[in-house]
Parts: C-alpha cells; sequence; structure tokens
C-alpha cells in the first residue's frame, strides 16, 4: 500500500510541475528567436515540440519545451560589459529613443535599436555612455526633432530590458540602422548589412 501511494504522489508531481526547461511565450516571440535565444536551431526547437505544426503560429502564455542535450553543452556567457552598470534615467532615455525610432516596428525591432546604442558604448568609435552616444551630433534624428523628450511606452521599455539581459546578442555588430525606403541619405548602403527586421535595416 505504501509503495502504491509513493508512486501515486510521484505521478501527481509529475504532472503537475512545470517543466524545467518549459519557455513561457511572450509578445513578440518567434520559434525563430527563441531559438536563439536558447542556443539551439530551429529545427532542434521543432522537434523538441512536435505539438506545434505550425512553426509560424504560436501564442503568448504557451510552453515550448527547450529541453534538449544542446542546451546544457553550449551555453555562452552572457555580454555583460555595459549591462550591468546602467542607472534607471540611462534606461528611460534608452528607451523614449527605442519608442521614437521605433514606434511602428515589431518588438524584435526595438530590442534592435536598443542593442545598437549597447553596441556604440561598447565600441571604440562612439562615445562611452548611453547619453553621449544618443546625444552625439548628427546622429539619431529625434534628438533633433524633439521626440526623444516623448515619454516611452510600454514596450519600449520591455525591448530595453530584453536588450540588456536574455535578447542582448540579436543584432550582433550593429552600429547603425535605418529604413531605406524614407532614408534621405545613402551611405549606409555600402555597409555590410547584419540583419533586417521590419522597416529597418541594421548595418555594422
Amino acid at each position: 500500500m505504501k509503495k502504491l501511494i509513493t508512486l501515486l504522489t510521484l505521478a501527481a508531481s509529475l504532472l503537475f510541475a512545470s517543466p524545467a526547461f518549459a519557455y513561457m511565450v511572450k509578445p513578440g516571440d518567434t520559434m525563430s528567436s527563441i531559438a536563439r535565444e536558447h542556443h539551439l536551431t530551429l529545427q532542434e526547437l521543432a522537434d523538441e515540440n512536435p505539438q506545434i505544426s505550425n512553426l509560424n503560429l504560436i501564442y503568448p502564455g504557451q510552453e515550448i519545451h527547450t529541453n534538449t542535450n544542446k542546451t546544457s553543452r553550449t551555453l555562452e556567457p552572457k555580454v555583460e560589459p555595459v549591462n550591468q552598470s546602467l542607472s534607471n534615467q540611462e534606461i528611460d532615455l534608452l528607451a523614449r529613443l527605442v519608442r521614437a525610432e521605433a514606434q511602428t516596428e515589431p518588438i524584435e525591432g526595438k530590442i534592435a535599436v536598443a542593442c545598437v546604442v549597447l553596441n556604440r558604448v561598447e565600441s571604440p568609435q562612439f562615445p562611452d555612455t548611453i547619453k553621449e552616444v544618443i546625444y552625439a551630433p548628427g546622429q539619431f534624428q529625434p534628438v533633433q526633432n524633439g521626440e526623444i523628450n516623448k515619454p516611452a511606452d510600454e514596450e519600449s521599455i520591455q525591448a530595453v530590458q530584453a536588450a540588456l539581459t536574455e535578447q542582448r546578442q540579436l543584432a550582433p555588430g550593429a552600429l547603425f540602422f535605418y529604413n531605406p525606403a524614407i532614408a534621405t541619405s545613402r551611405w549606409l548602403d555600402t555597409r555590410e548589412t547584419t540583419l533586417v527586421i521590419g522597416q529597418h535595416v541594421f548595418k555594422q
């Protein structure tokens, strides 16, 4: 009888416990971004989640399993140089820039804009602080037209937090971004493209 109770208790704990490697889908997530965040290929993530028949159709709150052997072997250290030392004022300023530059872009596009600023702070080609990077002469249109002074929205704040943590490497090497459909200057056309999200092209 005691053995039966033990087995039933174990079964119940396995049934109701949250999977140790379950990721909760957030607004703006895609299977590709989740795979990238957990250092998996899209195919590895798909193999781990046979219950998802359409990889383009996931929804916030859904659990995605990320428990593959590769997960524990290939985790790379997070980039930390800038992330741990930002003040609340710097985070707010960065979020205001993200809102002004990428208000109509998807969440990944907002995160990538924040990553560009962080990449500049870490680059010897640019100033060493968020404020100096953003207010450097001629760099960001919202500084010139006053949009930088408007409050950040919630999604832009979330994008900055993501850029400072789990999605810091969304735009590796990207130091510039622009919308080629409306850009009046074409000098960025000749620089190497790192990624394209929404209407923005990100360049090294």
